[in-house]
């Protein structure tokens, strides 16, 4: 009898933690979400919410044979980039898939996608983004991405 109730209460125990686990997780995908409507609006200010003072933003750019080259962007330039795209030029980055892990304070979401522009797909890849807790919610610190224009449908 004294088995049942113990595990009972590990049971009770690990829904509990594995609920709070999928809070955070998606809270963590809403910061993300918040990120790419302040994109697809062109507002510098919703992106500025969502990421932490001095946010990395970096892309890795493929060579052929599979080689890497890493690049660093300018955030402030990349906001201003945004913000001037003309009014009647559609573009949508689509989230595909989410890869979110917590531990305490810090996450990291790896995200596929793909990348419209006017209607017609322009390349696909992965974004990794490195998130921290600063106690009023996710900020993005570190966001990396890849792109290819082969294989994306």
């Amino acid at each position: 009898m004294m088995n049942k109730y113990i595990t009972l209460l590990i049971i009770l125990l690990t829904s509990i933690g594995l609920s709070a686990q999928m809070e955070e997780e998606m809270a963590v995908k809403q910061t993300i979400e918040d990120f790419f409507a302040g994109f697809h609006a062109q507002d510098s200010i919703k992106i500025k919410a969502t990421v932490s003072e001095g946010v990395v933003m970096q892309r890795v750019d493929e060579k052929e044979g599979g080689i890497g080259e890493l690049r660093t962007d300018d955030f402030h330039k990349f906001l201003r980039g945004i913000v001037s795209i003309p009014k009647n030029r559609k573009f949508e980055e689509k989230i595909t898939s989410y890869n979110i892990k917590v531990d305490g304070a810090m996450a990291n979401a790896w995200t596929g996608f793909e990348f419209w522009l006017d209607g017609k797909i322009s390349h696909c890849g992965v974004n990794s983004f490195q998130l921290y807790n600063d106690g009023t919610g996710w900020k993005i610190f570190y966001l990396v991405d890849v792109g290819r224009k082969e294989g994306c449908e």
